[in-house]
Parts: C-alpha cells; structure tokens; sequence
C-alpha cells in the first residue's frame, strides 16, 4: 500500500437505496473531484452540492461533496465524500469516473490502514471499526464503542509504562555504570513486574468474553425428544424456524439461528432428541447434538413437565447450564416437585421473561466480574500472554540475581509483546523515560 496514491472505494454497500457513498482519500483527492465536476473544490467541511460529469462533459449525477482537509480527516489525508443517488448502476457509473479521473480503487481496509499509519488511531481502535460494524447486540456494540474511544489502549498504555520503567533502570545500570546511577532495589524491581503481571492478567481474562460479545453465547438446546426444544428455539425467536411434531425424530439435524436476549446474542442451536435408537440417521443427529452440547458456552435442558423424571447424563465442559421445564401449562408430574428448574410454556410463552432474566444473570454478571470497559481479541489474547511470559521469566531472572544483560532481553520481550496491541512500541519510549528519570551529568 502506498501512501503516495489516491484511492477510492464506495463506503456503502451494494444494493439500491436513497445514497450511496464514495470516499475518496490521498494527496489527489481534491484534484480527482475537480476533474469528475469541472468545478471549484468546496471549501472544507462544507457540504457542496456539484454534478459529477463524464469524459464528454454530460452529468452522470447530482452529489453532495465534501472535502475534509488533511490532517483532520479518517486517514489523516485529504479525503472527500461524494454521497449520490444510491442506485446499483448510477453508483457504479460514478465510481468509474473517480478512478479514470486519477485515484485507483481501494484494497481491503486500506483506509483504516492509512488512518492508523497516519497516527489517527491504533490497531485496537482500528478492529474497533470492523466490531462496531458487526456488532450482533446491544453490550457487543457498546464494548466495540469502548475500544474505539481507546479503552484497550489506555490499559495497555499503562501496563507499558510499567515494563519501560523497569526496563529504563535495568539499561541504565548496563549502559552507564561510570555515573554510578544504581539500580532499584530487588524488591522495587519486581515490584514493578508484579503489578504489570497483574494488569496483564486483568486483561487475559476478558478474552472470554470478547469471543462471546464478537462471536455470541454458543446455546445448544438439549434434552429428549418430544420435550419442546424445536417449541423453545420458537419462541425465542418469534417465528416458527423449526418443524414442531410429536413423533420422536423429526429434528435430526443440528438447526442454528442468532436472537438477541437482553442486549446479548445467542447462537441457538436445536439439536436432535437424546434417546436410544437403531436408526442411523438418528444416531448421527444424536452424536451431533452431543458435540454441540460439548462445545456450548450455554446448555438450554429441557424437560416435559407434565412426565415423569428422567435423568439426561450430560458433560458441561464448563459451559453454564439452566435446566427448564417445558409445558408448564400443563399439569405437573410429582417427580418434579422439588426440581428448581425453570417452568416455561413454550406454548403460551409462560416463563420466558424469568428464562431471559437467569440468561442475563448468567453472562452479565461474568462481565462485571472482569471489570473491563472493552474486552480483548483472539490477536490481543496472544499477544498478552506473550507479554505476561516474558514479564514472568524477567522477575524470577532478578530474583536469581542473572546478569541484567538477560533481564533486558526478557523485558523487551515483554514491551514487544504489549507493543503488538496498539502497534506502537518503540526504543524511543525507553530512552525518553531514561534521560527524564536519571541524572546523567547532561
């Protein structure tokens, strides 16, 4: 990608619609809508109406342009917005123009990529775009919103300044011996690592619920046939997605579908009955429903309330589980009598709301317990425990009183590690905090 080059790409997806937009961005960005209009290039942040016209000067459509000045702009260049009518062709032909007019077309995430070499944002605040647009629920937007804002940043912010302080009395100590600057003591040096141990693993332990915020809570619906579960998957969606039958069998297929419950998506898996059965079909659906279960971060298990106890052998793998009992409308079966389990009606929708509720209760309180504004990536994960690592191998090297020669190279592993989240980690950092901290006669 080269920076020198004016790129252009529509910002709004294919299809028909009242607008569609076109971002143009680079040091020609200005030039190319003088070349596409004929006219005079709007004064900045200045909404202008102009005709985009072809080679032979006929008007290929009306346009708002807007020119946004380099450097207060999403890539830090110079960028103008054409918002025209959002037709499939008069969009396309309007596309054409700008890059016959000089820009050529945009690759994937280019302009994030020049708004982050440009300094505009971090690569935390870069992926926060990509989230903010799949957001699947309300708390995966607000936490994409939070990242964007540089909440990640802040907190990797401080876990570096933590290792470069370190690090900064471990160089010097190496690098200037004959200024007698001696090093902190063995109990303020790992100190120090202790605490940015600490916040790294405050950090880990959001990735968890990153996955489930980006990917959605995994929720398989389990239990024996006839039991509701298809009823269940329903209702919760609002629209009959599933064949409801009584004859035992009729879903022998995992079904999949995505619903939001109190600003929190769920990928609903339907699952075949757990029984015994000769079928082969059945049996393959049933071995189906068992990795679903297995993989599950929310286990639905559902039983008839109105017949008797029957016990459903289950492996969690950790996964939360709520027990419900379906056809509450219904009279109940004393085997039941002492059962916490949930009562719900799929039937009459009795019960949904106390369901939704213990489904929030389960994952929300998950996310308080992180205590995190914006919750880490699978990249952010590895990255850390890198950084964790290294910071570990740092302190127990103090500890064991190794040359500091080595402790350095452990912790530049670790600021390395960290540096990876924002992008930005540099040598500089650690000289700036040297010659700030130290008296060195100069």
């Amino acid at each position: 990608m080269l920076n020198t080059d004016t790129i252009a790409a529509m910002a709004t997806p294919p299809g028909t619609g009242a607008l569609a937009v076109l971002r143009i961005s680079g040091p020609e960005a200005t030039k190319v809508l003088q070349r596409c209009t004929g006219g005079r290039v709007p004064e900045p942040r200045r909404a202008t109406l102009v005709r985009v016209r072809d080679a032979e000067g006929r008007v290929l459509d009306e346009a708002v342009a807007t020119w946004f000045a380099a450097p207060s702009s999403f890539t830090g260049e110079d960028v103008v917005e054409l918002s025209c009518h959002g037709g499939m062709l008069v969009s396309r032909r309007v596309l054409e123009r700008v890059l016959a007019c000089g820009a050529r077309p945009a690759e994937a995430g280019e302009f994030s990529r020049r708004a982050f070499e440009n300094g505009r944002m971090d690569l935390t605040q870069a992926e926060a775009v990509m989230d903010i647009i799949s957001a699947g629920s309300d708390l995966a937007l607000r936490a994409a919103q939070s990242q964007l804002q540089g909440a990640i940043r802040h907190r990797v912010e401080e876990i570096a300044e933590k290792l470069i302080s370190v690090t900064a009395h471990v160089e010097a100590y190496i690098d200037f011996p004959e200024e007698d600057i001696s090093p902190d003591t063995m109990q303020q040096l790992t100190a120090g690592l202790d605490g940015a141990a600490e916040a790294l693993n405050r950090l880990l332990a959001t990735a968890d619920e990153g996955r489930i915020l980006r990917e959605g809570i995994r929720t398989a619906i389990i239990g024996a046939p006839n039991v509701g579960k298809s009823s269940l998957l329903n209702m919760l969606l609002g629209y009959e997605r599933a064949i409801v039958s009584n004859t035992a069998g009729t879903t022998r297929d995992t079904i999949e579908e995505s619903v939001t419950v109190g600003g929190l998506c769920l990928r609903l898996i339907d699952t075949a009955g757990l029984h015994h059965s000769e079928d082969a079909l059945e049996r393959a659906g049933m071995e189906r429903s068992r990795r679903a279960g297995a993989e599950a971060d929310l286990l639905l298990v559902v039983a008839d309330a109105s017949a008797p106890r029957a016990e459903l052998p289950l492996e969690t793998n950790g996964a939360h589980r709520l027990d419900i009992l379906n056809k509450a409308d219904l009279q109940e079966h004393s085997d039941w009598a002492d059962s916490p389990a949930l009562r719900l009606s799929c039937r009459t929708g009795q019960g949904r709301e106390q369901l939704e509720k213990a489904i929030e209760s389960l994952f929300l309180h998950q996310r308080a317990e992180t205590d995190s504004p914006a919750a880490i990536n699978l990249r952010h994960r590895h990255a850390l425990q890198s950084a964790l690592e290294a910071t570990l191998r740092a302190r127990e090297a103090i500890l064991a009183g190794v040359s500091p020669e080595f402790v350095s190279v452990e912790l530049r592993e670790a600021l390395e590690g960290v540096g990876a989240i924002t992008g930005r980690i540099d040598t500089e950092d650690i000289l700036d905090h040297v010659f700030s901290t130290f008296c060195l006669g100069k």
